[in-house]
């Protein structure tokens, strides 16, 4: 029996990005001859996201919107598709499509083993089309040494926005989730650790896609808020985390 797969895609004022994700997203799902479902999670989005969403949904009964009455954060959102998600395997991505859907091919055959498996820009064999501005990428480097030094030792790129999960794992993961903005990819692997589950880290494809709705400078208050409170939850919690983690080569 084939299972169902749940695509959750949060978007922000997407309407210029998120139409080509969509048809990509239909075209894919359906030569796969699986199942499926796409929710988009708009998080108050005022440039006509959900109208696009909406058209797209009369056309293709597959695809469904879920709308934030103001904006809530990429977290927020992204654990609203997860928590309402029907699919026996969820996998988010972003709306700009940096992680094209057609890497689930690679992704999938980990759930045999894996509970939890994770696009990565960080390991050899993946492939980077078109790289961040140097200052930008420096800056993201930095941030992902001290996740790793801090709460994240042995996965080389938490931040990846694409990550697909087996239904127990992502709703059990998901309901415990607190960071609604920032650094909710970090919550989200250390509470899969905390709570057993076996994660893998596979290398994908990723084009940089511009522009960013996060600017390092000007959200730097909120992401270094949300990084201090992870550290004081799992950084200094009275059990061990479960380290089960395999990175692909």
């Amino acid at each position: 029996m084939n299972k169902t797969h749940s695509l959750i895609i949060p978007a922000y004022n997407e309407r210029e990005r998120l139409p080509r994700t969509l048809r990509e997203a239909v075209l894919y799902l359906k030569r796969r001859k699986d199942d499926y479902e796409i929710i988009v999670v708009s998080d108050g989005s005022s440039d006509g996201t959900d109208a696009i969403v909406e058209n797209f949904s009369r056309q293709e009964q597959n695809i469904k919107l879920l709308a934030n009455g103001k904006n809530l954060g990429k977290g927020y959102s992204v654990q609203k598709g997860m928590l309402a998600a029907k699919g026996d395997y969820i996998l988010f991505m972003d709306a700009d499509n940096s992680t094209p859907i057609s890497e689930l091919d690679k992704l999938g055959p980990y759930l045999e083993n894996y509970d939890v498996v994770i696009g990565s820009r960080a390991l050899p064999r993946s492939n980077i089309v078109k790289r961040q501005a140097r200052l930008r990428e420096s800056t993201g480097k930095l941030f992902n040494f001290f996740i790793q030094l801090l709460l994240l030792p042995g996965i080389k790129d938490s931040q990846c926005g694409f990550k697909l999960f087996k239904r127990e794992a992502g709703l059990d993961i998901f309901k415990r989730a607190s960071v609604k903005r920032f650094c909710f990819d970090v919550e989200i692997l250390c509470l899969a650790r905390q709570l057993g589950y076996k994660i893998a880290e596979v290398p994908v494809t990723w084009v940089n896609s511009k522009p960013s709705k996060v600017s390092f400078f000007k959200d730097a208050p909120n992401i270094l808020f949300d990084f201090a409170r992870l550290i004081w939850r799992y950084a200094f919690r009275r059990t061990p985390q479960i380290d089960l983690t395999r990175t692909a080569p």
